[in-house]
């Protein structure tokens, strides 16, 4: 076993090599912010969708950009409004006069990547045409259903403090986005460094180095990466945990949680850490791989009681004292 982990942590190296330049070209545009570019990068790998909920301005909207212009992928940026129609996502049937015939106008959702911004600004109906390409990774106009282009990754933003004219997304919706990512703050040192940088006369231009065939054979290489059952039996714990705390042994805890994770987060906990094994040229996964991506898996599928509102506890606060409480192998 041991020689054959070792034989998979050289093909990962071999195979992860771009994620290095990947992270070298976007670094020439986006300064910090290394989390949230890993987590797209993860989600890349795992065919996942990104929620990422930050203030205006920390560059969520560039970093998006960016990732698309490092690949070989198309790029389509909607602005959601509480006025936009499902039509203006999906796209629509023209009618033609001269023949008497529909045709398909296909809207800005078929692209590899799309950037939904404000997602939450937008009402129902639209939400629910977002579901279905999301879900299904397909569209339907009229009578006739379109499949999306592989890749497709839809990375959509949320404003967390302005709540004004906003539509809560529904929890259905919530639950297809693989991670949720929480965007911070720069450091000082890349605050200055960001400053200095916006006085360039021409911003710089990254350079094209993710071919899909390089994703491809990245997802291939990552399904081979050596699990070990206890690693997977933790993940296991933690979501059941999250369900029924008491029977996991973390008493006080029960009252606080309305519903635990859906089995989508045992299957996005092991994705993920397969990834994030992957973005470290390793060949296996270790706890610490499920610890670090645990909270951008399952923060937004932890849904709180009156009880935690109450007490102004946060989906954060409940995370940590699980994965305090349950044993890590």
């Amino acid at each position: 076993m041991e020689q054959d982990v070792r034989v998979l942590t050289e093909m990962v190296k071999k195979e992860s090599a771009f994620v290095d330049r990947v992270t070298a070209e976007i670094a020439k545009v986006v300064i910090g912010q290394r989390e949230m570019i890993e987590r797209i990068l993860i989600a890349l790998l795992c065919r996942g969708h990104v929620l990422l909920e930050g203030v205006p301005g920390l560059a969520k909207t560039l970093t998006v950009r960016t990732v698309a212009d490092v690949m070989e992928a198309s790029f389509s940026r909607i602005q959601f409004t509480p006025d936009l129609l499902p039509a203006d996502l999906t796209g629509t049937q023209i009618y033609n006069q001269q023949t008497g015939a529909f045709t398909v106008k296909k809207g800005p959702i078929f692209a590899s990547i799309v950037l939904a911004d404000e997602v939450n600004r937008a009402p129902a109906k639209v939400q629910s045409a977002l579901l279905e390409a999301m879900q299904e990774r397909q569209v339907t106009i009229g009578d006739q259903t379109f499949r999306l282009p592989d890749p497709f990754l839809v990375l959509a933003t949320q404003n967390p403090i302005e709540q004004e004219g906003t539509y809560p997304l529904p929890e259905a919706q919530i639950d297809r986005f693989m991670m949720m990512v929480r965007v911070t703050y720069p450091t000082r040192e890349e605050e200055t460094a960001i400053m200095e940088r916006m006085v360039l006369a021409a911003p710089p231009r990254p350079d094209k180095v993710l071919s899909v065939a390089d994703l491809d054979r990245a997802r291939s290489v990552m399904a081979e990466i050596y699990m070990d059952p206890k690693v997977k039996q933790y993940i296991v714990d933690l979501v059941l945990a999250s369900r029924r705390p008491d029977e996991a042994g973390i008493p006080g805890l029960r009252e606080y949680i309305r519903y635990g994770a859906s089995p989508r987060a045992s299957i996005y906990l092991n994705e993920a850490a397969r990834a994030h094994a992957f973005l470290r040229h390793r060949g296996y996964v270790i706890p610490e791989d499920v610890k670090a991506i645990g909270y951008d898996v399952l923060r937004h599928r932890i849904i709180l009681s009156y009880e935690a509102e109450a007490e102004n506890l946060t989906a954060e606060d409940l995370l940590r004292r699980l994965f305090e409480s349950v044993q890590v192998p």
